[in-house]
């Protein structure tokens, strides 16, 4: 690691160890950019690296072509004090990426593992052109309703793909069993690489719901913070 990097550690989520990348800049002295959630209101800072890393192993993420450290820790300094987080456009690795490449990308939304019709659906591209453009707080509210709706139906069609899952890794836990009493090597193995495919999927399955979870909770924080601003009425 070293300065200018584009680093980024595993964080809990709803009780769930290592579920998500938090993303920041390292700054070569000790401290790191990123997009703290220490106060209030998330905002981009400077902290130590402990503050960042919580005492967790720190990875890099590399890059074929990106700015020199230079160039990468003053985009990072530029917008320190911002506070326009959003888990969906603007997160902690939408900022990192930006500061080191110039695209505000994030591949854990881009691979969130459902179609992009789905996140389509969750935050319609209507909703950020009517915030753009000042929305009454009624159509407003509407907005995060619908986002709401289809969040919670996207939960609810994950469960039913993790519950089958589950049913399936139990199936090739048991095939593989079977064909071991029986002494059928070749067919215990196969067996067993699907159940590793399964175990695999369940993770994946998981990992999603944690996300949505957090995306539902990001929507509810918004509306709470515009209802306390006296933007919804």
């Amino acid at each position: 690691m070293a300065r200018g990097d584009q680093i980024f550690v595993m964080r809990p989520l709803m009780g769930m160890e290592g579920v998500y990348e938090h993303h920041g800049i390292d700054c070569g002295d000790g401290t790191v950019i990123h997009y703290s959630k220490a106060v209030a209101n998330p905002t981009v800072t400077r902290t130590t690296w402990k503050d960042f890393s919580w005492m967790n192993p720190v990875s890099v993420r590399l890059y074929t072509a990106s700015f020199i450290p230079d160039v990468v820790i003053e985009r990072a300094e530029s917008r320190l004090g911002e506070q326009q987080y959003s888990l969906l456009t603007n997160n902690c690795e939408h900022f990192a990426t930006w500061c080191k490449v110039g695209n505000a990308e994030s591949r854990q939304i881009i691979n969130f593992g459902l179609p992009s019709q789905t996140l389509e659906r969750i935050v319609p591209g209507s909703f950020m052109q009517s915030a753009a453009r000042d929305a009454s707080p009624v159509e407003t509210l509407h907005l995060f309703d619908h986002a709401l709706q289809n969040t919670a139906i996207a939960q609810m069609q994950l469960e039913a793909q993790r519950h089958q899952a589950q049913v399936d890794l139990d199936t090739w836990h048991r095939v593989a069993l079977l064909a071991l009493q029986q002494g059928k090597e070749a067919a215990a193995k196969a067996a067993l690489h699907r159940k590793v495919e399964q175990k695999q999927r369940l993770q994946t399955l998981d990992d999603n719901l944690a996300q949505m979870g957090a995306i539902a909770q990001d929507l509810q924080q918004t509306v709470k913070i515009l209802q306390e601003s006296g933007k919804l009425g």
